[in-house]
């Protein structure tokens, strides 16, 4: 059993049924009075009849040169049953749309072939007991006055079958089938058309590629905005209902209406935004033990023992940190700094990063049996992917070697595994090459950074001469974005170059590997300056007389005296704002240009907006933006890169988590508003899952589980203070780090720096003091820290990944109740299609009986 949405009459379709009616079918009560056929065409919607509906829509170019091409297809395609009709554009005589309409009769034979799945003609309630999750099943409940053209019924679905058609619930031919399902049909007819004689010389999209067509998509609704009020029945859209009721910002606080997303543009979409709301809701917690953990920090702060002795330390001197122009600093000048690191780097971190480790894995574990319930409320369970169509290049290529296709039995292209192999090792290469060029990238801000701190230490401005350690890093961390945006640009170029190269068989094979391609390619533009700060700064910087210099030129990069987490947290907090902030400037913005410019183009042909309104749906849908070639990669992987960003550095930046949350709940509605306003109606497609991401996620949790072992043990001095109080330090009543600071700092005779200083200064290290007998030799302190943080980042990572996978085993994929549901219906359905069937050949005898008796004499 399902929860079947069924659509009642919208008030496009009564309009088309009172073109067929005389005008003693209308009523004053109706929301629509009868104008005629004429202006139900007008609306964009219909063939020029007023009864035809339009479902799907094909572009051309008079001036195109594939004439012929275009002849032989669209008579094709009339052979397949579908109906055509011609209309030139409004706004640009060059340009003819073709309008198709698939029949009633095209349609259960297509239905059939495509093994859809529609509503059986027995409903009713078979289990009593309602189904209980561990989290809500659907939090998405509709709403009746707020979705008047839905109502929900349970009901039994079953692949079509025209031999069975009377065991399907058929009240209007008209609105049987959806017009997703009706698009997807069509679609799929598009797909398998000839357009010359030749085995591989069909298809709407090979007619795309070579011009013949400048464009294919289906219609939208009518427009996304209405006078009429919401609450009227079949006085709106289904696009204005998306809309009102999921698009506009004043919804940022509601659930989203899933199964009305699903039908208005198909289950894939669909299911791209049941994930982001998904992990926006499962955000909520992160962000919460998140905030609390940095407000643990912001209110311990001031009674922070390590910041009350850093601030205290008035006649602590600290080593110069530059080579030339940095003069002698008080270790008290450090107290802003302490303070800060404190809000991050405190006894929460720990706990905080086991948690997000768990987190991670509860996130996942969960869409799995979100996704299963979704998949089985969308009638997905047993719908396989069709036999996809070769890729027109693949089949350019490899057009004379050819093989059986072991699921179709009929013979096509075939790649050898010797050039299989050859393309795909020139492509590793690529990738490392690419790869190899972002260090190149992280290397120069290095550079930047060992140049610039000896600039801003000399430079005339006292704040920034004060503070000249975060001028460096703020400018470090800006111009590092910089690099990365540009290098953005040319990693897709070189991602599209690399998948072509390797020749994929199939789209679906082309989109997962540059998929794989551009994450990879991102997520190392992206991390590897955060690496580079975590586990690199200050690690190979040497000790003062003794520093270690690039080129020989450059002394190497110290922390700050209140240590590198600072530094970390600064660069992933700028990098993290700024390129949510160009994401969501890019998705919305780039689209409302294009439109503008299409809309200035326009007046400039001296066409006014009264011109603009009259416009049928058609070629309003033409003025709006193709979706965009990567489909939802560009969706998926700007989310799953935050992902990366809310789990592997978590433990030195707390509030990521609310970050992304907060631009999530932005994002959830920058996407519909595009979908709905900004771009044309995508193809309807189907999905059972998210991909080749589902993979990736699972990546990124392992990766974060031993990322954020090696920052709090190596990054961050939680280790330190944890040998110290429980080896080192006096047990007070102050606590057990009292002390800490001094025994942290090691001793530095300035004498030996020939910079005509004199006495002692402080660096952070564990060596012992000019005067011992191994003098700037480690000591046993040192020793215990490193064997602590060996110990801790082995017990760490062993204690997570046992609870991660003690988590997963206890969480089924599928719900138990989902489960035996299945099984139910299973049984159920086929008792109903025998007594169904039973009862049929029991009226045909009885009708048979009756015909028999009044003929015989």
């Amino acid at each position: 059993m399902r929860v079947s949405l069924f659509y009642q009459s919208t008030g496009q379709e009564e309009m088309a049924s009172n073109c067929t009616s005389g005008p003693s079918d209308w009523t004053p009560g109706r929301i629509f009075s009868l104008k005629g056929c004429d202006a139900m065409a007008s609306s964009g919607l219909f063939f020029k009849d007023g009864k035809k509906r339009i479902d799907y829509i094909l572009v051309y170019k008079k001036s195109s040169p594939q004439v012929e091409k275009r002849s032989t297809f669209e008579k094709n395609l009339r052979a397949e049953g579908l109906m055509l009709e011609r209309e030139p554009a409004v706004t640009n005589s060059d340009i003819m749309f073709v309008k198709i309409h698939c029949p009633w009769e095209t349609l259960c034979k297509y239905a059939e072939r495509m093994n859809i799945r529609m509503p059986f003609r027995y409903c009713g309630n078979y289990f009593k007991k309602p189904i209980i999750y561990w989290l809500p099943r659907n939090p998405m409940k509709l709403d009746k006055e707020a979705l008047p053209d839905l109502e929900e019924t349970d009901c039994y679905t079953a692949p079509f079958s025209r031999a069975r058609i009377h065991h399907f619930t058929i009240n209007n031919k008209d609105s049987f089938f959806s017009n997703s399902t009706r698009s997807r049909i069509v679609h799929h007819v598009l797909q398998r058309t000839k357009y010359e004689d030749g085995k591989s010389k069909m298809g709407i999209n090979r007619l795309l590629n070579n011009g013949t067509y400048e464009a294919a998509f289906p219609p939208h609704e009518g427009s996304h905005k209405s006078r009429h009020p919401i609450k009227t029945h079949g006085a709106q859209n289904h696009r204005h209902l998306l809309y009102e009721r999921w698009a506009r910002w004043g919804m940022w606080y509601k659930y989203q209406p899933l199964d009305l997303i699903r039908r208005y543009f198909g289950e894939k979409i669909g299911l791209y935004f049941a994930w982001l709301g998904w992990y926006t809701g499962m955000l909520i917690p992160a962000a919460l033990v998140g905030l609390f953990v940095f407000l643990y920090g912001l209110f311990t702060m001031d009674s922070s023992q390590v910041s009350k002795e850093i601030c205290e330390a008035n006649e602590t001197i600290m080593c110069p940190m530059c080579e030339r122009n940095c003069t002698l600093q008080k270790l008290n000048e450090s107290c802003i700094y302490a303070k800060v690191t404190h809000l991050f780097d405190n006894g929460g971190t720990v706990f905080f990063a086991i948690f997000m480790a768990i987190w991670a894995t509860v996130f996942l574990e969960f869409w799995k049996r979100r996704r299963a319930v979704l998949t089985y409320d969308w009638d997905l369970i047993d719908w396989e992917d069709e036999e996809e169509e070769l890729r027109p290049q693949f089949e350019a290529k490899y057009s004379q070697v050819e093989r059986v296709n072991p699921i179709t039995g009929k013979p096509e292209p075939f790649q050898p595994f010797p050039d299989k192999l050859s393309r795909l090792m020139v492509s590793v290469s690529g990738i490392f090459f690419m790869i190899s060029l972002v260090l190149t990238a992280v290397f120069a801000v290095v550079v930047y950074r060992l140049v610039a701190m000896e600039q801003f230490a000399s430079f005339k401005w006292y704040f920034i001469k004060k503070y000249w350690q975060f001028a460096t890093s703020g400018t470090g961390v800006c111009i590092n974005f910089m690099i990365i945006m540009s290098l953005n640009v040319v990693y897709e170029k070189v991602a599209y170059l690399l998948t072509d190269l390797e020749h994929p068989r199939t789209e679906s094979e082309w989109e997962n590997s540059f998929a794989l391609k551009m994450f990879l390619f991102q997520f190392v533009n992206l991390n590897s300056s955060i690496f580079y700060i975590a586990f690199f700064l200050g690690r190979f910087a040497g000790r003062p007389g003794k520093y270690n210099k690039l080129f020989n030129r450059w002394r190497l990069e110290e922390c700050h005296p209140s240590g590198c987490l600072i530094d970390l947290c600064l660069q992933m907090g700028v990098i993290m704002v700024l390129k949510q902030m160009w994401n969501n400037f890019m998705e919305l913005g780039y689209p409302l240009l294009q439109n503008w410019w299409s809309r200035r183009k326009m007046k400039r042909r001296g066409q006014s907006m009264e011109t603009k309104i009259s416009l049928p749906q058609w070629e309003k849908d033409w003025n709006l933006q193709p979706m965009n070639l990567h489909g939802l990669m560009d969706e998926y992987l700007e989310m799953v890169l935050q992902f990366g960003f809310t789990t592997i550095f978590v433990a030195a930046f707390p509030l990521a988590p609310l970050l992304a949350l907060l631009n999530n709940i932005i994002e959830i509605r920058l996407d519909a508003y595009k979908f709905v306003t900004q771009w044309r109606r995508p193809m309807p497609a189907r999905a059972t899952d998210i991909g080749i991401w589902y993979g990736i996620l699972e990546g990124i949790g392992v990766l974060a589980v031993i990322t954020n072992a090696f920052v709090i043990a190596i990054t961050s001095d939680y280790i330190p203070r944890f040998v110290y109080a429980y080896k080192y330090g006096p047990c007070t009543d102050q606590g057990c780090l009292k002390g800490y600071v001094n025994s942290s700092l090691s001793v530095f005779d300035l004498s030996e720096l020939g910079m005509g200083y004199s006495g002692y200064c402080r660096y952070r290290d564990y060596r012992a003091p000019p005067w011992s007998s191994t003098p700037y030799e480690f000591t046993l302190q040192f020793w215990h820290v490193l064997a602590a943080r060996l110990a801790f980042i082995i017990v760490f990572e062993h204690l997570v990944f046992g609870i991660k996978s003690f988590i997963a085993y206890l969480i089924p994929d599928v719900p138990k109740d989902l489960c035996d549901r299945m099984r139910r219906e299973k049984y159920l359905v086929q008792e109903m299609m025998y007594e169904a069937e039973l009862e049929h050949l029991q009226r045909e005898r009885k009708k048979n009986g009756k015909q028999y008796h009044h003929e015989w004499p």
